[in-house]
């Protein structure tokens, strides 16, 4: 029998069963098995797209359909996506209304992050609901639409309806794992291994844990032709989301090279693609998030795509030594140097409510159990 919990996320089993009661629903077409992850749900775009003239703050008095959709100072022009999709130009700013509406219980809340896909083209995208000051934020007994605010910012794409750009979490009461709960779980399950292939569990005693757990930048090249991360380009064509392993990487990408002094400089506003030197570990039982890391001054922000499912690095037997965290880096106002091994991103774990009927992992269609330095999966793998 599944281990259960009073708190925590909901599990794959508890997302179809809140389906079948009608907590969560689609305006749309119905939801399909496919968007059920072991702790999250996929949320589709709807049927229309309006391009803003700027973003803007939620408000906690209307509804954001009343608000903007219909607001001429804020709505240039919408666009239908059901034929054709739609061009979303690079630097602008375009809301679109999602498929899946909730009806949630009282003491049911959520949070959205977008995929991993999404953070790795470089597209900012977040989730609005009626009444709420908050982006990405569910609040408890929610009733209503939810709306994402998309803006890509390397690259110009091509989106189409029914298209999943982020992934809704839902909850009971308190899911976080304390620092000494944090501790006592890498001692017993190991929640981090060193960055080579075959190297064993970092000792409980060098795991950085304060709030999260803290992970490093690898600048070492090894595995990867000596190629550290990825810098995208500042002129290239649309990327069409709908397309796998078709693009060239290097019409989008610039490959960086690991050198002697094993630092990196990053220049403000560019975009990168990194690893973590450390292979990172989830259980099944718990659900892990890549949280902003404060270097201090604000001046660099370390993720876009943040969740990480049960069994990311694990597998459903332990069986997999863990995977390396692709992070997605932009620096603001000044350069900042990077040094091989250097504290870079935090993952704060947290409580499932049921043991996942499935996790993460190829067999579920998981793209990325055993990535490196791994692109989004619209490119061509390196060397075809």
């Amino acid at each position: 029998m599944a281990r259960e919990r009073k708190n925590g996320i909901y599990s794959y089993q508890q997302l179809k069963a809140a389906i079948a009661a009608g907590h969560i629903f689609s305006s749309g077409d119905p939801i399909g098995e496919g968007q059920i992850q072991p702790a999250s749900i996929d949320l589709r775009l709807g049927d229309k797209a309006y391009r803003l003239i700027s973003s803007f703050l939620p408000e906690r008095n209307q509804g954001v359909r009343e608000l903007h959709m219909y607001d001429q100072e804020m709505v240039m022009y919408e666009h239908d996506l059901t034929e054709e999709g739609m061009v979303l130009e690079k630097n602008c700013v375009y809301l679109i209304p999602l498929m899946e509406e909730l009806d949630l219980p009282r003491n049911v809340r959520g949070r959205v992050n977008p995929k991993s896909t999404t953070g790795r083209l470089d597209i900012f995208a977040r989730v609005l609901t009626d009444y709420n000051t908050r982006f990405d934020d569910v609040a408890r007994g929610y009733k209503g639409q939810l709306f994402i605010e998309v803006m890509p910012r390397s690259f110009t794409v091509r989106v189409a309806r029914g298209l999943s750009l982020v992934q809704l979490r839902l909850m009971k009461g308190n899911c976080n794992v304390s620092d000494r709960g944090l501790k006592a779980l890498h001692e017993r399950s190991t929640l981090l291994y060193g960055g080579e292939e075959g190297t064993g569990a970092l000792p409980h005693h060098d795991a950085s844990i304060s709030r999260g757990l803290f992970m490093s930048a690898d600048l070492s090249g090894k595995g990867n032709g000596g190629i550290v991360g990825y810098k995208s380009k500042k002129n290239s064509h649309v990327v069409d989301l709908t397309k796998r392993g078709h693009y060239n990487i290097e019409d989008f990408w610039e490959p960086i090279v690991r050198n002697d002094k094993g630092c990196l400089i990053l220049e403000p506003e560019e975009f990168y693609i990194l690893s973590s030197k450390e292979r990172v570990r989830v259980p099944p039982m718990y659900a892990a998030e890549m949280v902003a890391y404060e270097a201090g001054s604000g001046e660099l922000r370390t993720h876009y795509a943040g969740f990480f499912d049960p069994g990311f690095g694990h597998g459903p037997d332990g069986s997999v030594k863990g995977t390396k965290a692709v992070l997605e880096v932009r620096a603001h106002d000044v350069p900042f140097m990077v040094t091989h091994g250097q504290q870079f991103c935090k993952l704060v774990f947290e409580k499932m409510m049921e043991l996942p009927e499935k996790v993460y992992g190829p067999k579920i269609g998981s793209s990325y159990q055993f990535q490196g330095v791994t692109l989004s999966k619209q490119f061509k793998s390196p060397g075809r």
